[in-house]
């Protein structure tokens, strides 16, 4: 079930009333509800990937248990082992499976022998990196003795479906979300309207910027061998602006409505645009999942301790990592290496943390030295978002040669193409709404707050009717 949707538009109102006016006395029935929610939510997509999400929950639920019972080490180690062996293994097959034998398929051809393996061509359930790595930070975290297991297997099931971030994250710790469970909720009319903003501005963010960008992106790059370098510089920019509307907006969506039903989850992004850095812009692009790889993967490696051998091995492995995690595709492998490639200068300088405030904290208006750092960081990501977007590596090659090559700066794609001019505007006024406000978590608040909900809310009306409508991009991670 989409969150732009009719569908979610009836969906969440009747649980939302049922969940506040029917079970408020009752946390375990609001439990039960959330529970039959999410798995309505998830099976609406295809009811059979909902076996996975059951197995998985079954699994890491009596890993916990058996771990908390169980002090011998070896055991223990085992049993994480069993846990981790499980979980990776259905990611890998549902996830990986035909991009590992199409990949040997295409070695051995190239090389002149002819390979005729058929491929079982697995369907990639929807979300599953997502709660897969939810599940794991439980049993990971139950095994180093940070969390008590939980002898609840609705509240275990319920923070593992948790139908707001279930598809896109953000990726919630066990330590935060799943206590919220157990804790009664009582409805606070402030922290619901806070939802409500956040799910305003999500839908955006979607709606208005995400997919109003995807149609110059799709065009653009579908036909990039015609066009020029001022043509496909913008197509770059879009796609840029394209996924961070498309994911954040998700994320923004998920963590309002969480706060409708009295649940907190962590912020997913922290405008990542204004980043001075590459290490800046990992700290705020889908936190979530790197800080999920900080304290699970980079940290047990070694971190930034020992000497510079290990201190690069470990950055180019989370790199890599965090590409392959995107998709099986060697685009994502690359696009990981790249931002290795642009951290890796960081840390030999030992600048890798440099920015840790919010850029112009204390200033309305950005320094020259400044807006040129956030200018080079966000040519450099856009750089690396081709080839997150095209289909092959030779495709996002060949577009980038294109884009350095053909020296032609006339304005020819966007004069055909439905508001060009406007579309500019559009980003401009974004760009400008996230800058006014970056220090709060969206814009409704402060001087002008109803002037911008009621522009906001005109632009979704308007938008919502004429623009074409995108699946979120991160579904199928």
């Amino acid at each position: 079930m989409l969150f732009n949707s009719i569908a979610f538009l009836v969906f969440l109102p009747v649980t939302f009333s049922l969940y506040w006016f029917l079970l408020k006395r009752s946390t375990k029935g609001q439990n039960i509800l959330l529970l039959l929610a999410s798995y309505f939510f998830y099976g609406w997509w295809d009811y059979r990937f909902l076996i996975l999400i059951a197995l998985s929950t079954i699994v890491d639920y009596f890993v916990g248990l058996s771990l908390e019972k169980e002090s011998v080490a070896k055991k223990r180690k085992r049993l994480l082992g069993f846990s981790l062996t499980f979980n990776l293994g259905l990611l890998g097959f549902f996830k990986y499976y035909n991009f590992f034998i199409e990949s040997w398929i295409d070695a051995w051809q190239n090389i002149g022998i002819e390979m005729h393996t058929s491929t079982l061509n697995i369907v990639l359930p929807v979300g599953i990196s997502f709660y897969t790595f939810q599940t794991l930070s439980y049993t990971i975290d139950v095994y180093r003795k940070k969390l008590q297991p939980t002898h609840s297997f609705i509240n275990f099931a319920t923070f593992v479906a948790f139908f707001p971030q279930l598809v896109a994250g953000p990726i919630e710790r066990a330590t935060n979300l799943l206590p919220q469970f157990s804790e009664k909720r009582n409805f606070n009319t402030e922290r619901a309207i806070s939802g409500i903003h956040l799910i305003i501005w999500g839908l955006f963010k979607k709606i208005v910027i995400a997919d109003s960008c995807a149609t110059y992106v799709n065009a653009i790059f579908s036909d990039y061998e015609t066009l020029n370098t001022l043509t496909l510089c913008i197509g770059a920019i879009y796609f840029a602006f394209q996924i961070y509307g498309d994911f954040s907006g998700y994320s923004d969506i998920a963590i309002g409505t969480a706060r409708l039903f009295g649940f907190e989850l962590m912020r997913n992004f922290n405008l990542p645009y204004f980043s001075r850095d590459v290490a800046e812009f990992w700290r705020r692009w889908h936190i979530s999942l790197s800080t999920w790889f900080r304290d699970y993967l980079y940290i047990p490696l070694g971190g930034s301790r020992g000497n510079k051998a290990n201190q690069l091995r470990n950055v180019f492995i989370i790199f890599l990592v965090s590409g392959f995690w995107h998709g099986a595709n060697w685009t994502f492998i690359i696009w990981g290496t790249l931002h290795a490639v642009f951290f890796i200068p960081l840390l030999l300088r030992k600048q890798n943390r440099k920015h840790l405030n919010q850029v112009s904290e204390t200033t309305l208006i950005p320094s020259f030295g400044e807006l040129f750092k956030m200018l080079k960081t966000f040519a450099l990501v856009t750089l690396a978002w081709v080839f997150f977007r095209a289909d092959n590596v030779s495709i996002a090659i060949d577009y980038l040669q294109r884009l350095a090559l053909n020296l032609n700066f006339k304005i020819e794609y966007l004069t055909i193409e439905r508001y060009s001019i406007e579309m500019f505007a559009l980003i401009g006024i974004f760009i400008l709404l996230e800058w006014f406000n970056r220090q709060k978590e969206h814009p409704f608040s402060g001087r002008f707050k109803w002037i911008k909900i009621t522009g906001v809310m005109l632009m979704l009306l308007l938008f919502g009717v004429y623009s074409d409508h995108q699946e979120f991009i991160y579904f199928q991670f």
